[in-house]
């Protein structure tokens, strides 16, 4: 596909997808004459659930599950909360142990600080320098009280895709945790079967697939208890009580149906766009350091630190020029911290502000991925004429 903003290189999905236009055209008539609220008996009440009930089916059919496995929330952020504490408060008497690990998303990692001081326990695993996760290290971390694991399949930041299946084998046949994973990035780029994966819940949701923003889905194994998050109305069989965003939904299960026909093409040209962005890059610009796998990462998906070069200045530059990017992680841009995805990778202070994320999807080409790597060799050149710090020596780590 073209790109929709002929004016701009959009090269920021892993932050948030563009809405496809065939989405936005499922969702329209949900935003004018069907706006009945799908808890009502009249007809519109009853077109807007079967509406959310079609979405739900879609959802389900993505992630090869059944429909009234499918919890609809307002983000992924609210998923992953419900399923941290919602776990541990309905599992407490099982005990008091959670491990995740130190790349997790934000709101996972700050669910579980806040659960540090309700008298929890957690287990941050360490990564190694591409960011995987150990599967004997998390086996020797799991114990009798361990409740929950969560471990997310492919990280936001620099793309590493965990050993999913591996690692739940491991916590199934060690113990009685649940085993969930934040799986937010990558529907439409990489199989999201839950049954061949194995796990107990996963989170997905519709902005970082081509939907719209305020809609995400827990799938949650039948019959497996927590707590909801939200009480109220007993919305969502009584999962997550909230009157239901209908267009949004609609929206979600537009975007699930366009990921599950397309995901094996849209994977082999995200890869080939990464692949050729990652070799120019390293070809035309001295001292960069690829933060991550080189091979097996989130198509689409590069992460690398320039030595000499504040991120946030290298993004601002390629803004001027109508070239979008990330530096860090998008949910934390407003913090000068540096990542800690990339601090759990072992990359000190002046290559973890040094670093860009560029991630291209759906409505990129690979006229873009050169464009970017034109601007991007000049604007470097240009910051390293003018910065204060070393560009000389080799980059460590």
């Amino acid at each position: 596909m073209k790109r929709l903003d002929v004016d701009v290189i959009y090269a920021d999905n892993n932050a948030t997808t563009p809405v496809d236009p065939r989405v936005k055209e499922a969702m329209l008539p949900y935003l004018e004459g069907k706006f009945g609220n799908p808890n009502s008996l009249h007809t519109k009440g009853r077109e807007a659930r079967e509406a959310v009930e079609e979405a739900r089916e879609k959802v389900a059919g993505l992630l090869n599950c059944r429909q009234e496995e499918i919890i609809f929330t307002g983000s992924a952020t609210e998923s992953n909360n419900h399923v941290v504490k919602g776990t541990v408060f309905a599992r407490k008497d099982d005990g008091k142990h959670i491990i995740t690990s130190k790349v997790e998303h934000k709101c996972v990692l700050e669910a579980c600080k806040w659960l540090e001081e309700q008298g929890f326990e957690v287990t941050y695993l360490d990564v190694d320098e591409e960011g995987y996760v150990s599967p004997e290290e998390l086996k020797e971390e799991l114990r009798e009280d361990t409740i929950l694991v969560s471990i997310m399949m492919a990280n936001n930041e620099i793309g590493t895709i965990q050993p999913i299946k591996e690692l739940t084998q491991t916590v199934h046949e060690e113990s009685n945790a649940y085993f969930h994973t934040d799986m937010a990035q990558c529907p439409g780029k990489l199989e999201v079967d839950v049954l061949k994966l194995g796990v107990d819940m996963a989170t997905v949701n519709a902005h970082k697939m081509y939907g719209p923003k305020g809609v995400g889905a827990l799938y949650k194994k039948k019959d497996l208890k927590i707590d909801p998050l939200l009480h109220g109305g007993g919305q969502e069989n009584g999962e997550r009580s909230s009157t239901e965003n209908v267009p949004h939904i609609v929206g979600f299960g537009k975007a699930c149906e366009l990921a599950k026909e397309n995901w094996k093409e849209e994977k082999k040209e995200l890869t080939e766009m990464h692949g050729r962005f990652i070799e120019e890059v390293q070809e035309k610009i001295e001292n960069v350091k690829l933060n991550g796998p080189r091979e097996a990462r989130l198509p689409g998906n590069t992460n690398l630190s320039f030595i000499g070069v504040e991120g946030e200045a290298l993004v601002l530059r390629l803004d001027e020029r109508g070239i979008e990017v990330a530096t860090g992680s998008a949910c934390s841009s407003e913090e000068l911290k540096a990542s800690h995805v990339l601090e759990a990778i072992g990359r000190g202070p002046e290559l973890a502000h040094s670093s860009l994320r560029v991630s291209f999807g759906r409505f990129n080409t690979m006229e873009d991925v050169d464009r970017v790597v034109e601007v991007l060799e000049e604007e470097i050149e240009d910051l390293r004429s003018i910065t204060a710090l070393d560009t000389k020596g080799k980059i460590g780590d």
